[in-house]
């Protein structure tokens, strides 16, 4: 009988325990999803504000549902398909060919700096975090480029400013320095160099480290726009976000303009249209999040091992 009675005991314990667990589970999950549709919450407004006549808009507010529905904003926006077209493709090469280039540049960097027998480690890891400290500020910066690199209205002044990173090299250094020495001990003994090392071993061991920093670097690149403001006259060479920029000034410009007399027109959808760009200009991005998303979330804890 005392058997059977702890028999029982342990059965009820382990339904307990079930359902805690089911509880818990529940509890999580919901908590999430509200804080997820707390957060999608702002993106459907900003969807639905693209949407809707400046008007109703300015006198109703924003909604989810738009209270009147226009596309003026997103005609304002492709008056010139073909500006528009141009600027995406600068900023997709631009991101695409700088992140290659950046993170491949910072791994490389990054690689001798974690190797713990490396000579010039001290000396180069100080001029590396000195930068992080000081700078030699807008005017300098604009002279070098300009005077002396020469890059001026090319998409090299587009590329250059965001090659190295030093904070993330910073971060592949620690990563590099957490993996397994052995393997590089065994790599060495059968004869492989470095830079087979580096491309056989470190880089394949790396992909969430190096997923997560090219995340990094290619939202710098898309949402860049102080670069071409510095450097680029061409029009055929500005990039998505700064001719956003340029369209939103000229449509204020212009309602100001008409606000004070100097010329007749009717009023732009400037608040409209400023949605109608977070909508374009955030749209590719948050794509492009989706397909790195497994690696950033492997990627969150960068940094924390030695």
């Amino acid at each position: 009988m005392a058997t059977q009675a702890q028999k029982l005991r342990e059965m009820k314990k382990n339904d307990t325990d079930r359902l805690m667990s089911f509880i818990g589970r529940f509890s999580i999950h919901f908590t999430l999803l509200i804080i997820s549709l707390a957060c999608l919450v702002p993106l459907l407004l900003i969807i639905s504000a693209s949407f809707t006549d400046e008007i109703a808009l300015t006198r109703q507010g924003y909604g989810i549902i738009p209270a009147q529905f226009s596309t003026e904003a997103y005609q304002l926006i492709f008056r010139s398909p073909s500006a528009i077209i141009k600027a995406y493709g600068v900023t997709l090469f631009t991101t695409i060919v700088g992140t290659v280039v950046s993170v491949t540049l910072m791994s490389l960097l990054a690689y001798p700096l974690a190797q713990r027998d490396f000579v010039l480690r001290r000396p180069l890891s100080f001029m590396v975090f000195f930068t992080m400290l000081f700078n030699g500020g807008i005017v300098p910066y604009y002279i070098l480029m300009t005077q002396y690199l020469h890059v001026q209205d090319t998409l090299l002044a587009l590329l250059l400013p965001h090659f190295v990173g030093v904070f993330y090299v910073l971060i592949l250094r620690t990563y590099f320095a957490g993996l397994p020495t052995e393997l590089f001990d065994a790599a060495r003994v059968d004869g492989a160099g470095e830079f087979r090392i580096f491309f056989s071993i470190v880089l394949p061991l790396s992909k969430p480290a190096l997923a997560t920093i090219g995340l990094f670097v290619a939202l710098t690149y898309w949402n860049d726009w102080t670069t071409p403001l510095y450097f680029i006259r061409n029009s055929d060479l500005y990039p998505l976000q700064y001719l956003l920029y340029i369209i939103q000034s000229n449509a204020e410009a212009m309602n100001l303009e008409a606000q004070v007399g100097i010329m007749s027109s009717n009023q732009l959808p400037t608040q409209t249209t400023r949605m109608a760009m977070a909508v374009l200009a955030t749209g590719p991005a948050a794509v492009m999040f989706l397909f790195f998303q497994k690696y950033l979330v492997r990627g969150i804890t960068l940094g924390s091992f030695k």
